[in-house]
């Protein structure tokens, strides 16, 4: 895929290693079954980058904003990862939770995402309410609980472009 100069210099600019927490926000897993959890956790340090925090919030709101609020206020970090909660049933509020946080909203990693989601579920993939953005200098992403989400997530989209986002993100 090609990219402008600008794009290659900010890349080779950027940080090669990331410290990053794994938020999964469940009524019903445990960090023994939070497969999804682990495959973020796993994917991210396989790339070289720093596992700070993995842990489960049950889907209420209060909660996800507690954890993301002292998850930013507390060993410095640059990425948050939070998986689940992001449908749209009833108990999905994740994006409820955290859309007021953010001080920037990166609306392209929803569009990407579901653009990708599209080409392997169809159109299905219109039930994923994935969003990013940032607060203070931390990005937050909002991914779907189901491990091929989160998959498709971590290699198509936050491993090869995560330094470069953390790089802006830092101004």
């Amino acid at each position: 895929m090609p990219s402008s100069p600008s794009a290659q210099e900010h890349r080779q600019a950027a940080p090669n290693r990331l410290s990053f927490a794994v938020v999964t926000v469940s009524d019903t897993r445990t960090i023994e079954t939070d497969r999804s959890g682990l495959l973020l956790a796993d994917a991210m340090q396989g790339a070289g980058h720093e596992l700070v925090q993995r842990c489960i919030v049950a889907d209420e709101p209060v909660e996800i904003c507690s954890i993301v609020g002292q998850l930013c206020g507390g060993t410095p970090l640059d990425v948050i990862l939070i998986t689940g909660g992001t449908g749209i049933s009833p108990r999905d509020q994740t994006p409820e939770a955290i859309g007021p946080l953010l001080d920037v909203e990166l609306p392209g990693f929803g569009e990407i995402f579901r653009m990708l989601s599209y080409e392997e579920i169809g159109p299905a993939a219109m039930l994923s309410r994935a969003m990013a953005g940032r607060i203070g200098s931390v990005l937050v992403f909002c991914l779907p609980g189901s491990t091929n989400a989160v998959r498709l997530a971590a290699d198509k989209l936050l491993v090869p472009e995560l330094p470069h986002l953390v790089h802006h993100s830092r101004g």
